[in-house]
């Protein structure tokens, strides 16, 4: 076990390398794009500030950290998220996975932004034309998790990021990849995780809305239509570590403790603390806070505070549970999301 150990440690420092290729802060703030991957997905992790990443599992790891995939007492599970984002934005996500022994599990999900309708301006007619149009933002993604040990869990996603507006469109590849373990230090309870998320190649947008017609001044020939470039943007690459501590009470009643530290390479680094009390796996009750490393010009740029939320086992053969989560919000109306998840 001390050589698996040390593998893991391995692995875990190679990633905490790329932590010098993530300027989080500075000049870069806000220049990221594709911001859809960096909503939260299911109640039970926004609860806790995202800050449980060592330790999640099912398919509320998927976003948090997809080696936690492959934890599950049931064969098959599904799960649907609805969340009232900012500005009377929506963001919906579906997703399902298999689990099967010697393999490990498998899942898909797709998540979506909702813009509502949006008027169309022109240089002409400011305040709108009449007609309006609805923004398309969708990201689907495949996951795999495996354990390699009985302490040792690895996962990766693979994600398509389709944007549209009005008749330009962006699309773009993004991958996840992170790891579990369980018993740090010999241990029993102490969870570490590190996941890398969001790597991928540049997107920029191209369609008909970006053609220009371009007119003769001296009538030599007629109109000619040329192309604007969009400007490629970079994915919003993320680098996360994360400590929890589970301790039982009793067969009861359970408590987790988790902290995460959060790298962006687009905005200022987190640093996330979150607890969940549990009695006998049916009633959860969670909350959670993100510190924001803010100075100069960047303090009061980070729109979120704390978060709170509970969940509820429903008594039957089947598995099924449903959680809810608040955030604060400065600014905008806070976030509310419930997530329903079936077990099989």
């Amino acid at each position: 076990m001390s050589g698996k150990l040390n593998k893991i440690l391995m692995i875990a420092m190679m990633l905490a390398l790329f932590a010098d290729v993530f300027a989080g802060g500075g000049k870069r703030n806000g220049t990221g794009g594709a911001q859809e991957l960096l909503l939260p997905v299911g109640a039970r992790g926004l609860a806790m500030s995202g800050a449980y990443l060592s330790g999640i599992t099912g398919l509320d790891a998927i976003f948090y950290n997809p080696a936690g995939l492959g934890v599950s007492d049931v064969s098959a599970e599904a799960m649907f998220s609805y969340m009232s984002y900012v500005a009377d934005i929506n963001f919906t996500f579906a997703a399902a996975a298999v689990h099967m022994e010697g393999f490990g599990s498998l899942g898909f999900s797709i998540r979506s932004l909702d813009f509502g309708d949006i008027p169309v301006t022109t240089v002409s007619d400011p305040y709108g034309t009449g007609s309006t149009f609805s923004p398309t933002f969708v990201v689907v993604g495949a996951t795999y998790s495996n354990a390699l040990t009985d302490r040792i869990r690895v996962g990766v996603n693979f994600n398509l990021i389709s944007e549209t507006i009005m008749r330009s469109s962006a699309t773009g590849f993004a991958m996840d990849a992170g790891v579990q373990y369980n018993g740090l230090a010999g241990v029993e309870g102490l969870k570490f995780g590190v996941v890398l998320k969001n790597l991928g190649p540049q997107m920029s947008y191209d369609g008909p809305d970006l053609l220009r017609t371009a007119i003769d001044q001296n009538g030599n020939r007629g109109p000619q239509l040329y192309s604007i470039k969009g400007a490629p943007f970079e994915l919003p690459s993320q680098l996360e570590l994360g400590l929890a501590y589970e301790q039982r009470f009793s067969d009861e009643y359970q408590a987790i403790f988790a902290t995460a530290f959060q790298n962006n390479n687009f905005s200022n680094d987190e640093y996330k603390f979150a607890g969940e009390f549990n009695y006998d796996q049916t009633v959860y009750i969670r909350a959670g806070y993100t510190f924001v490393n803010e100075a100069g010009d960047d303090a009061d740029e980070y729109l979120f505070g704390p978060t709170f939320g509970a969940g509820f086992r429903v008594p039957g053969d089947m598995k099924i549970v449903v959680d809810y989560a608040f955030r604060q919000a400065e600014l905008f109306d806070s976030n509310h999301m419930v997530t329903v998840k079936l077990g099989f």
